[in-house]
């Protein structure tokens, strides 16, 4: 109940009340405060990045924990079902043997009182599970027996009126003792027990029932299989339960967790700029601007360069052509034999042009990232003395011997064309830089995860200024008398290694030749 105040209470009580009013919020307000101090506290208010999956990992945890909940008592409720339906089972079963031990205590009264009514074939066909039926006197004497012809049974003793014995039952009549042999187990259905009282004492009290008048017990079990059949159905929905937010939740933790970082990105640059003085600020937009225009201009420079060298490739090959036709004279004489020396050089030019063009389209669409790769595993020796083969002519020509020296077997997970791109890149550089009579060998070893391809030559070699700037594009290292490329093979070569996950190394020194190496990962 709030107090009314009265306008004649002076401030300082009324500056009493409020605080002892607000002394409790007060307090809270200090837990709280003491809460968030905490470093994990402070993490998780200020980093999205651990925020959300502790967020999603709590969520999941609920959704995991109300699964098993509801797993432990819809099996709980199956088992319970089971249980009342057995109990009513054995209650039934008792009932019907009960009134079936009663029907055959009085066709045993009715025989005992004019045995010589009754023959066995009739009773057996009234009556199929009473094998036969004895009667004694008071004195013990046997009066009556359904089955004269049967082997002698011995007088039971009992001191109840009712008896259930191992072959039958056993009643008091007016005196007289009357047994009746008949299998009690043919009163009940199968998994359901009939025993005397005294031996089912220790069982479970809600899955037996007494029989009516006898001393006897049905008893039964539940089959915790057939009770969970159905419930074990509903497993999959539980999965599906647990699984599912925590899917969804990790997908929606991913996507949140990358615009709240873009988010919080933003927002420490406007603060930077902000922070900044208007001079560096400028300088830092100028930076942002240089840069996006940079990117821009490489990634238009990489179109330019794809487009164009393949415009440029398909006039090369109509010069190439008509120049080969010239040459051969393949319509008439030329007229005089220079025009057919020259067409000769054109065609030699041409397809020198439209190799080089090729090499630039090659390496623009590795550098556009427009060159497919497919990882797999290669036999790295059997490829490179495919490659070694098919230099063979070439190396023949300039009577260079170029061999295969030492092949290991062994396998690398590269691509098989970038591979045989970059053996036959090195090869033909080996070549070119190797004088006539000169020699190029080539080996393929295997070390702890990686695969090694060393070729060498016994070319100049290359100084430490030409093997630091080897593998940039359109970088040439001329020599005299000698015809070099457009400077991308090894460029081409260093690219594909990179993007495979290996590397390249050039050594060697001048005047002793030059050593490549190409390292690939092994499988």
């Amino acid at each position: 109940m709030i107090p009314i105040l009265s306008l004649r209470e002076s401030p300082r009580g009324l500056g009493k009340m409020a605080e002892a009013t607000l002394r409790p919020w007060n307090r809270l307000d200090g837990v709280f405060a003491a809460v968030l101090r905490q470093p994990l506290a402070r993490r998780l208010s200020r980093d999205t990045r651990f925020t959300v999956p502790v967020c999603i990992i709590l969520i999941c945890g609920c959704f995991t924990a109300a699964a098993l909940l509801q797993m432990r008592m819809d099996r709980a409720q199956a088992l319970a079902q089971a249980t009342a339906f057995e109990r009513q089972r054995a209650a039934a079963i008792a009932r019907t043997a009960g009134e079936t031990l009663d029907r055959y205590v009085r066709l045993g009264s009715i025989f005992a009182g004019a045995p010589q009514q009754f023959r066995s074939a009739e009773l057996g066909r009234a009556e199929p599970a009473i094998r036969d039926i004895i009667v004694w006197d008071a004195q013990g004497t046997q009066q009556a027996r359904l089955d004269a012809a049967a082997t002698p049974q011995p007088r039971p003793v009992f001191a109840g009126p009712r008896v259930s014995l191992a072959n039958g039952l056993a009643f008091r009549d007016q005196g007289r003792m009357i047994v009746i042999l008949t299998d009690l187990k043919n009163l009940i259905p199968p998994r359901v027990a009939l025993a005397p009282l005294q031996n089912v004492r220790a069982q479970e009290p809600s899955l037996s029932a007494p029989v009516q008048g006898w001393p006897l017990m049905v008893t039964t079990s539940v089959d915790q299989q057939d009770a969970l059949e159905s419930w074990s159905q509903t497993l999959p929905l539980y999965l599906f339960v647990i699984l599912g937010p925590a899917l969804a939740g990790g997908w929606l933790a991913a996507l949140f967790v990358g615009a709240f970082e873009r988010h919080a990105r933003a927002q420490r640059a406007i603060r930077t700029l902000k922070s900044m003085r208007p001079v560096e600020a400028k300088l830092m937009v100028r930076l942002a601007n240089a840069e996006r225009g940079a990117m821009e201009a490489l990634r238009s420079k990489s179109e330019f360069i794809a487009h164009m060298s393949h415009e440029l490739r398909t006039p090369l090959n109509a010069v190439i052509g008509f120049s080969e036709i010239i040459a051969e004279e393949f319509y008439g004489p030329n007229g005089h034999p220079k025009y057919g020396e020259y067409a000769r050089d054109i065609g030699n030019a041409g397809r020198n042009l439209h190799t080089k063009i090729g090499n630039i389209l090659e390496f623009a669409n590795i550098e556009a990232g427009r060159y497919p790769l497919s990882q797999e595993a290669v036999d790295l020796a059997a490829l490179a003395g495919t490659c070694v083969e098919e230099q063979q002519g070439r190396a023949f020509s300039r009577r260079i011997s170029l061999s295969l020296v030492f092949a290991e077997p062994g396998i690398v997970r590269a691509d098989a064309g970038a591979v045989h791109r970059i053996l036959t890149n090195l090869l033909a550089n080996a070549l070119t830089y190797t004088a006539e009579g000169g020699i190029v060998r080539a080996d393929v070893r295997f070390e702890e995860g990686a695969g090694i391809l060393t070729l060498s030559d016994s070319s100049t070699g290359f100084t430490q200024q030409e093997a630091a700037k080897a593998g940039t594009p359109f970088q040439r290292f001329d020599r005299p008398d000698m015809v070099t490329g457009a400077g991308l093979g090894l460029a081409i070569a260093m690219e594909l290694a990179r993007r495979m996950g290996g590397a390249m190394r050039l050594a060697g020194g001048a005047g002793h030749g030059a050593v490549m190496e190409l390292r690939l990962p092994r499988l």
